[in-house]
Order: C-alpha cells, then sequence, then structure tokens
C-alpha cells in the first residue's frame, strides 16, 4: 500500500542526538531532501541513503524533505522520518497496510 503525502508534517525536536523532519507534498518533483546537519561530512550519505529507504517502503516516490540532524543514530532518523509520513499522510501510523 502506497501512501501519499497530501500535508506539511513534522517530527522530532531539535533537542541534541534527535532529528526534527519536516515533509511536504511535492507532486511529480520525485524526492527531495535538504539536510543540515553537524555531522554532514561524515554521515551525510547515510542520512540521504536511510530517508530514500524509508521512502520506498511506504512506496512514496514525491515529497520535499527537510531534516535538521543534531546527531541522532540511524534508529532515531529512521523513526522520526516514519512519524512525519505518517502524519503528513494523514493515516496516522497505520503504514504498510496494519490495521489501525
Amino acid at each position: 500500500m502506497a501512501l501519499n503525502i497530501k500535508q506539511t508534517a513534522v517530527a522530532g525536536t531539535m533537542e541534541s542526538s534527535d532529528v526534527m523532519v519536516t515533509v511536504k507534498p511535492a507532486e511529480g518533483q520525485g524526492l527531495v531532501i535538504h539536510l543540515q546537519s553537524n555531522v554532514l561530512t561524515t554521515f551525510g550519505d547515510q542520512i540521504r541513503a536511510t530517508v530514500q529507504e524509508v521512502f520506498s517502503d511506504f512506496g512514496i516516490r514525491d515529497a520535499e524533505v527537510f531534516l535538521v540532524d543534531k546527531g541522532a543514530i540511524d534508529c532515531v532518523i529512521r523513526a522520526r522520518v516514519q512519524a512525519a509520513i505518517c502524519r503528513a499522510s494523514g493515516e496516522g501510523f497505520n503504514w504498510k497496510g496494519e490495521d489501525k
């Protein structure tokens, strides 16, 4: 089940070891990732790969994503992106077709 991004949504905080993720609709533009991170040089490619993988898991091809990373580990990035997608799709946490 593919989800659609219907509205702007945010997940996460600006606290240390967290990431703030904002997801916006971007019909026909593909997946556009804007990343600001204090570890961009070292982990930027891995963060982008994680974001792309989560969007692929949801079957989403078009979205604009803004990440402000404060040193979050991979599982935190993944969880924040998932939460933002669920909120932006209007599906809550009913992701991957599971019952609410």
